[in-house]
């Protein structure tokens, strides 16, 4: 199955809940920049690690006027704990998780697939942020983001 998110295209709108089980899509940030985040785990090192610099670079996130989703299969109430736990931005501050247990948004972009975990091959979420522009449109895919920098990252691709 050929992933049909391309640089260059505009991405496919999605739905699904956030940690208060409110749907949002994609669509509703079209005139801002959005940072589709994909992630294996709440409260993991690396997942913590790469919510924390979003929640440390968050006033930077709102500057560059960017919408942060996080997207893993865990659950709303798990998404909560997480939130809660590390002090993540609120979704008003434009810093939102979204849960998607059965991996569909994840499949869509591909970035459900087998992996190699503990010398056993076995599917699982591959760490990979995807950069959509004002219009809808994908201009940059971030393959195993740099967890502890990964706000510089963005920032280093948006601003060329």
């Amino acid at each position: 199955l050929m992933s049909n998110i391309e640089i260059g295209k505009e991405v496919p709108n999605f739905c699904l809940n956030d940690s208060h089980g409110e749907a949002t899509s994609l669509s509703q940030f079209k005139g801002k920049t959005v940072v589709v985040y994909f992630y294996p785990k709440d409260n993991t090192p690396g997942c913590t690690n790469q919510a924390c610099n979003f929640r440390d670079n968050i006033e930077t996130v709102q500057k560059e006027g960017m919408v942060i989703l996080g997207i893993s299969p865990d659950s709303s109430k798990s998404h909560i704990r997480f939130l809660e736990k590390q002090n993540l931005p609120p979704r008003e501050k434009g810093y939102i998780l979204l849960s998607d247990p059965e991996r569909e948004v994840a499949s869509l972009f591909n970035v459900y697939r087998e992996k190699l975990m503990y010398g056993k091959k076995r599917m699982g979420i591959v760490r990979t942020t995807f950069i959509i522009n004002p219009k809808g449109v994908l201009t940059h895919i971030i393959e195993k983001p740099k967890v502890k920098e990964h706000v510089e990252q963005i920032l280093a691709c948006i601003k060329g």
